[in-house]
């Protein structure tokens, strides 16, 4: 039996080696696949151009001097009978070609020698969409960068009318804008303008096939051109070659606010109340001053009539205070042409006031541009091009620091002990090493900056922010052993190390200046650009005075006549509608209307309770009307003879938190939608197919991970309050409610409700769902997470802010629940703002009249059109109207989704309640997921609590009475609005 027992004992010892040894060596080769695999994150899609261009001048240079224009008619794939004539395509010169969404043109080209060429190519923009055309260029089936992806062919802008329009008040109007409908010629840009050049391309000697690909917008494609690129001569040969002609001694001046054309709508006049700008008024906001562009490549130009050839120096009536101890950076042009090299990145420094800024070199000596007699265009282009090595050197170390803090989580876990020891350095023994490099680069990144900005009045914000990273980075340093719970510091959280990288790239990238005047003149005295004390005084005087008389949008009293309308947005949506409904409502109906303010959304349940309260009220939650409806404020809209025929153009489900025992107190005004964010190009190279499902999603998660990446679910961006909006979609999918029939109690309890919660707990406890993700769009941005849940506020920020990404992500349906029939169920609200009238107006036939112009498809899609010419491509509207959607300037892929989507719009009826339901599910999430709770036993637990609580609001209003049901409460349903707006129906 001894023996036995020793020779079992080697067996074993024997057995226990072996699977160590295969264990270990598995692990290694899971090790060197997932190397092979993944590489670098940089792998996963192509790389930038600034690192491609690094390694290409090391080998060739820019092309001697080149040019080949080919004709559409030479394009390879295009038929002959396609071609359009010169004289249906806008007169140009040759034939054109319609190069319309996702078209390709693709040539040859016979390079003589292997070189870095530009690419350009002649466009007509036709399309009636606000953003630019964009296109792809591929050279020889391949992308060469990551910015050949997406091509601007930016379009031209103007001011509808030259003058400005004045509304009732005596306040100057920002006029609309409209296309300029030309033919127009561009190199191929970077898309976020950041590189100082055109961007290059290496082409090889011999035939090149060339692909263009429109992946935006419409437009008609003329010649593309195979160039070499542009070198700019010194301005000392620029003077040398017209030191002949003379200076000139007169002053041409140029309003700002009146320009030609620019390359954005969004670049609009401002008024500014100081007697310094040109024109002013004490008592009306006049128009007086241009924002002349904030983002880089954002461009404006102005014509000046030239009465006598001649040379002349230019000077800016300018305040540039936005970033205070930091320069900007302008790129003058000529006719469309950069004259010299010392203005294509010229230097404008901060300013605390109004002065006259001259163009001049390094010594203090004005430029003098020669200008033939005759009509020129001076154009100024915002510039961040020489900060731009800075930014990528801030990007790669920002990326660096969020891979060390993967990594750390990849050993810790999410949820760090701050109680237990850790040895990180024994993991990751690099770490000091990488701590030092980032202080030394950032030591550097420092003397550069201030050797770019070279300003010695200030220190900018970028400089205060790189030195508080340098400061955690020190401590940090100190011991990193504390890095696990210290990640606040590092990477997580608004003040973090890369939370502070990523905003001084942002602050990097802005160029704002304030423009009054242009002047161009001779070697003459300018007039003073700020006025005296004695002005200013009494101007002082004369504004306190008339604050006393200007009510213009604040809530005032209101004449019988006119109806009072409250917005709970801000005054430059209010204008636009006042403007609106001037030129419309009230010349077609008579009935006038004063649009105002509205300070604060608790201010209309005081007003009410006062008896001030005004007829209408609109942008207020989805959840104000009833809790004014059950008190009896609100007005009851159904009561309208043609109410239902009217809400047809709306989602049924939007109505649900209006209603009371079927009686509607409120219109959807804006609508949100919850849809599924993805990143196209790390997707596609992770061969990871979009989820349509939960089940999908769950089976894409262990891909994900495996590459450090994740998938992002609203709860993970909330804190302990989980809204209806983030948790209603789990358990609608599944089948459940949330309220029993009668309303008198909850449902959460039920079969199906509990199996919805299970897969929302169930993402975090099983699949390792991020706990928190402080900010989504971020993470999406920098491909952290590239693929998640998310709604308008996200849409906007990556169409209008996020440039670097544009056309490397798509959006997709809400994952659902399959259901036995095959369909998905795809149910989640909506919540937005909506519109309501009062029960105390006096007026509400002539409300009734207002609401129904108002979300008409006509008032809302040109509200729409107009918010986003005057003020930019950010002021997106989610009009509720999904007639007015359809015409919504955004791209027809991404409308298709969203529209689809709505057809799943279900929002959480309001009942007495409702809020103790939404805490308890919050309070269910919370035990399950953080305190390892059962979760059928929290569910009852919250189950007994939310019963409770519905009883005794019931009481309170009138439904139930020492416990029993005295009246029936009427729990809006989907299946009854869907029987209202149902055209068969009536």
């Amino acid at each position: 039996m001894t023996l036995i027992s020793k020779q079992w004992k080697k067996i074993t010892l024997v057995l226990a080696v072996l699977c160590i040894f295969i264990l270990f060596d598995n692990h290694r080769a899971s090790k060197e696949a997932l190397a092979a695999d993944l590489g670098s994150s940089e792998e996963i899609i192509e790389k930038q151009y600034h690192q491609v261009l690094q390694e290409w001048k090391s080998i060739v240079k820019d092309s001697g001097d080149y040019q080949k224009a080919i004709s559409p008619s030479s394009f390879k794939n295009i038929n002959k009978k396609k071609l359009k004539s010169p004289i249906e395509s806008a007169n140009y010169q040759e034939e054109t070609v319609v190069f319309s969404y996702n078209s390709t043109v693709v040539f040859e080209v016979d390079i003589p020698d292997d070189a870095l060429y530009n690419i350009g190519f002649d466009y007509y923009g036709y399309s009636d969409e606000l953003a630019s055309p964009e296109l792809s260029i591929k050279v020889n089936d391949q992308f060469l960068f990551y910015e050949s992806r997406r091509i601007v062919a930016p379009l031209n802008w103007k001011d509808k009318k030259s003058t400005f329009e004045m509304n009732s008040y005596g306040n100057e109007l920002i006029p609309e804008q409209e296309h300029v409908k030309e033919w127009c010629y561009t190199l191929a840009e970077d898309p976020s303008n950041l590189q100082s050049d055109p961007l290059r391309f290496y082409l090889k000697k011999g035939k090149n096939k060339i692909s263009l690909t429109n992946t935006k917008g419409a437009m008609l494609l003329g010649k593309v051109y195979i160039q070499s690129p542009v070198k700019l001569e010194s301005y000392k040969a620029y003077k040398e070659k017209y030191q002949q002609e003379s200076i000139e001694t007169v002053n041409l001046t140029v309003e700002a606010e009146h320009p030609y054309e620019k390359n954005t709508s969004s670049i609009r006049p401002i008024s500014v109340k100081s007697t310094d700008v040109y024109p002013f008024k004490n008592n009306a906001l006049l128009l007086n001053a241009l924002q002349s562009g904030e983002k880089s490549g954002e461009s404006v130009t102005w014509k000046v009539d030239v009465k006598k050839s001649g040379k002349y120096a230019i000077s800016l009536v300018m305040l540039q205070n936005e970033k205070s101890g930091a320069p900007v950076f302008r790129t003058v042009k000529l006719d469309g042409k950069v004259p010299f090299q010392e203005v294509k990145h010229y230097k404008i420094d901060s300013t605390h006031k109004w002065s006259n800024t001259t163009l001049t070199d390094a010594t203090g000596e004005p430029f003098y541009f020669y200008l033939q007699e005759g009509e020129h265009q001076l154009t100024l282009a915002a510039d961040s091009s020489p900060v731009e090595p800075i930014i990528q050197q801030l990007k790669t170390m920002m990326e660096e620091i969020n891979e060390l803090s993967l990594d750390i989580k990849k050993l810790t876990g999410s949820s760090t002990d701050g109680n237990r020891d850790w040895k990180i350095t024994e993991y990751l023994p690099n770490i000091k090493n990488q701590l030092n490099e980032w202080m030394n680069s950032l030591d550097l990144i420092k003397e550069n900056l201030q050797k770019i900005y070279n300003q010695e009045r200030g220190q900018s914000v970028e400089e205060v922010n790189l030195k508080l990273i340098m400061d955690k980075l020190t401590k940090l340093k100190k011991d990193p052993d504390k890095l696990p719970t210290r990640l606040t510091d590092l990477s997580e959280g608004s003040n973090s190390a890369a939370q502070l990288l990523g905003d001084i790239q942002t602050t990097l990238q802005a160029q704002p200046l304030l423009l009054d005047r242009l002047y161009i003149h001779g070697d003459i005295k300018l007039p003073r650009p700020t006025k005296g004390l004695a002005k200013k005084i009494k101007s002082g005087f004369q504004e306190f005075y008339y604050s006393f008389t200007n009510n213009t949008y604040a809530t005032t009293t209101v004449g019988e006549d006119t109806l009072d309308v409250w917005v709970n947005r801000n005054q430059q949506y209010v204008e636009l509608m006042q403007n609106m409904a001037d030129s419309t409502f009230t010349k077609e109906t008579g009935i006038k209307v004063k649009f105002s303010v509205m300070p604060n959304e608790q201010k209309i349940i005081l007003a009410n309770a006062g008896n001030q309260q005004p007829d209408i009220a609109l942008g207020v939650s989805v959840g104000t009307p009833y809790e004014l409806a059950i008190r009896g404020a609100a007005a009851d809209l159904s009561q309208f003879p043609d109410f239902k025929k009217y809400i047809q153009q709306f989602s049924p489900g939007a109505f649900m938190p209006m209603m009371i025992d079927n009686k509607v107190y409120a219109l959807p005004e804006t609508q949100d939608f919850y849809v599924l964010f993805y990143r196209k190009d790390i997707l596609g190279k992770l061969n990871i197919a979009i989820p349509d499902t939960w089940e999908e999603v769950l089976e894409s998660l262990p891909e994900l991970q495996r590459y450090g990446m994740n998938f992002f679910v609203p709860l993970s961006g909330t804190s302990a309050n989980k809204a209806f909006m983030f948790t209603a979609p789990f358990i609608y999918q599944h089948g459940g409610d949330l309220y029993a029939d009668d309303g008198m109690s909850t449902d959460i309890d039920s079969e199906q409700a509990v199996e919805g919660m299970k897969l929302m707990t169930d993402l975090y406890t099983i699949y390792s769902l991020p706990l928190q993700v402080p900010n989504f769009y971020n993470s999406f941005r920098y491909g952290s997470i590239p693929i998640g849940i998310s709604n308008f506020e996200t849409y906007v920020k990556l169409a209008a802010a996020a440039p670097e990404i544009a056309g490397s992500w798509d959006i997709a349906l809400y994952p659902g629940v399959k259901q036995k029939d095959g369909s998905v169920s795809r149910w989640t609200p909506g919540s937005a703002q909506s519109a309501m009238m009062f029960e105390k107006s006096e007026k509400k036939q002539q409300s009734w009249e207002l609401l129904k112009w108002w979300m008409s498809t006509k008032t809302q899609a040109d509200f729409a059109t107009n918010l986003q010419t005057i003020y930019g491509a950010e002021y997106m509207w989610n009009s509720a109207n999904l007639n007015a959607f359809k015409n919504a300037p955004i791209s027809n892929d991404h409308k298709n989704v969203i529209l689809e989507q709505w057809n799943y719009l279900m929002e959480v009826p309001k009942t007495p309640g409702a809020y103790m339901i939404e805490r308890e599910i919050s309070n269910v999430w919370n035990k399950t997921v953080f305190n390892g709770a059962t979760l059928r036993a929290a569910i009852d637990d919250s189950t007994i609590i939310v019963d409770r609580e519905i009883r005794r609001k019931m009481e309170e209003f009138g439904y139930m009475k020492e416990g029993k049901a005295v009246k029936p409460y009427l729990l809006p349903k989907l299946e009854t609005v869907k029987q209202w707006v149902d055209p068969d129906d009536e």
